[in-house]
């Protein structure tokens, strides 16, 4: 039995927007020099995790696959809001961010030296607290993630 379309176009929105939500944190370190936190790169690889599984699970037809990429991405837009969340209310009120499990994942992964212009850490949790139109910028990441994990709910537990 073949997937529906809908949720294939579903996963597919949920990339783009992954996506766009890394582009715009590029943008605001490289344009606007806002230079990013360990938790900061630890969601950007989140971010596009999901983008990375639902592509898969948009290319797979069959039912059971896209509904586990939407499980998938949920739980990693969980994890996502999680980080977020301690990334606001915990790490941007220390000093110091350094060998933090956000820290630890990222070194553990190489990514910072594969990919540094997007992975590299450059500043401390407490440095790149910003707002964005008065709003943290970790807080704008927790809504994306939360209308992610909304539309991954949607692939994963709606009528096939």
């Amino acid at each position: 039995m073949r997937s529906s379309p809908t949720a294939a176009r579903w996963l597919l929105a949920i990339a783009a927007l992954s996506v766009a939500g890394v582009a715009a944190a590029l943008v605001s370190q490289h344009v606007f020099n806002m230079p990013p936190c360990p938790w900061c790169v630890l969601q950007r690889a989140i971010y596009l995790a999901i983008a990375a599984v639902c592509l898969i699970g948009a290319a797979l037809a069959l039912p059971l696959a896209r509904r586990t990429a939407g499980a998938l991405t949920l739980l990693l837009a969980l994890i996502g809001a999680a980080a977020a969340l301690y990334q606001e209310l915990v790490a941007a009120k220390s000093a110091s961010c350094n060998l933090t499990f956000a820290d630890k994942v990222m070194s553990a992964l190489g990514l910072d030296s594969v990919l540094p212009w997007l992975f590299q850490v450059y500043a401390s949790c407490a440095d790149a607290a910003v707002a964005l139109l008065g709003v943290p910028y970790a807080y704008w990441s927790l809504a994306l993630f939360a209308a992610l994990g909304l539309g991954a709910a949607r692939v994963a537990f709606g009528r096939p």
